[in-house]
């Protein structure tokens, strides 16, 4: 239920949200186009596991969506600190992490993404990666919000579990008030009850008039710390999920890939495995081009 002294705000922006096609503030991250009509992927393990893992899933991811013609940003994970449990893997940490990262960028030309938990991290990561994530449980710590906005790295904000679509205005401008415009949002579902998630659809066209908006269709599917220290999930809603979010008209799609989900060592349960990616892209694409046509 809406508070009534965000009404007049929710109305406001609904009403400008029925321009399903409306994209504020769009840029460019090296070939890929962000908010510019065509869709586009955010794909990688959840944390970095160890060197060898994190070529292999690049260059396969890559090669995946080059035969698709979709372009993509390559993410993962220096340092999980907001694992469930104090015993969970947390990645390499920073600094080997970056190395990792850095040399990703490199060698496959690829735009990387990561995870930023601390200020003093922004200009670290900055120096080899594209894109500076903040963590949606922490999308309201105004400190790195804005270390990582002065870095002049485009900025992903996942919108928090407990955070309405149109207070992410806020976040936003914290980013932008650095001069930085380069931002954009990632709607990840929100807090129904303990232990659970659901979508609210409408979330994507609301924030889409004060951002470009990703769907990250697997942590949306997630069951946050229901399964003795560690989260659960139910992967197999990621295609539904992610379909819907393609037709409702949003700009990106982040997906959490593993080529061995059961053994992964963060967020397995809620990943999407490796061989099902190709397929949904395809329908994704599909979905997309014919929303283009009925748009045109």
């Amino acid at each position: 239920m809406v508070g009534r002294g965000s009404r007049g705000k929710y109305r406001q922006l609904l009403r400008q949200a029925d321009k399903i096609g409306f994209v504020s503030n769009s840029f460019e991250i090296g070939p890929v186009q962000i908010g510019g009509g065509r869709l586009f992927l955010i794909a990688g393990p959840c944390v970095i596991e160890s060197e060898s893992h994190t070529w292999k899933m690049a260059e396969s991811i890559q090669r995946v969506t080059a035969d698709l013609g979709i372009p993509i940003i390559f993410k993962a994970s220096y340092d999980k600190a907001n694992r469930t449990s104090v015993k969970s893997f947390r990645g390499p940490g920073l600094a080997e992490g970056v190395r990792i990262l850095g040399k990703v960028a490199r060698e496959t030309g690829l735009p990387v993404l990561t995870d930023v938990h601390e200020p003093d991290h922004c200009e670290i990561a900055a120096e080899a990666v594209d894109i500076l994530q903040i963590p949606a449980f922490l999308c309201r710590q105004t400190d790195l919000l804005v270390a990582a906005g002065k870095t002049g790295r485009a900025v992903n904000i996942k919108k928090g579990q407990f955070v309405a679509p149109w207070d992410m205005n806020h976040p936003v401008e914290k980013i932008r008030s650095t001069g930085n415009e380069r931002v954009f949002l990632t709607e990840r579902g929100s807090s129904f009850g303990y232990n659970n998630l659901v979508v609210d659809f409408r979330s994507l066209a609301i924030m889409r008039n004060l951002a470009p908006v990703v769907f990250d269709g697997t942590h949306s599917v997630q069951q946050p710390s229901a399964a003795n220290g560690v989260s659960g999930g139910q992967p197999e809603f990621i295609p539904l999920l992610a379909r819907a979010a393609v037709a409702a008209g949003v700009d990106g799609i982040f997906l959490e890939v593993h080529d061995d989900p059961a053994n992964a060592k963060s967020d397995g349960a809620n990943a999407l495995d490796l061989k099902l990616l190709k397929p949904l892209l395809e329908s994704l694409l599909a979905i997309h081009a014919a929303q283009a046509i009925s748009q045109g």
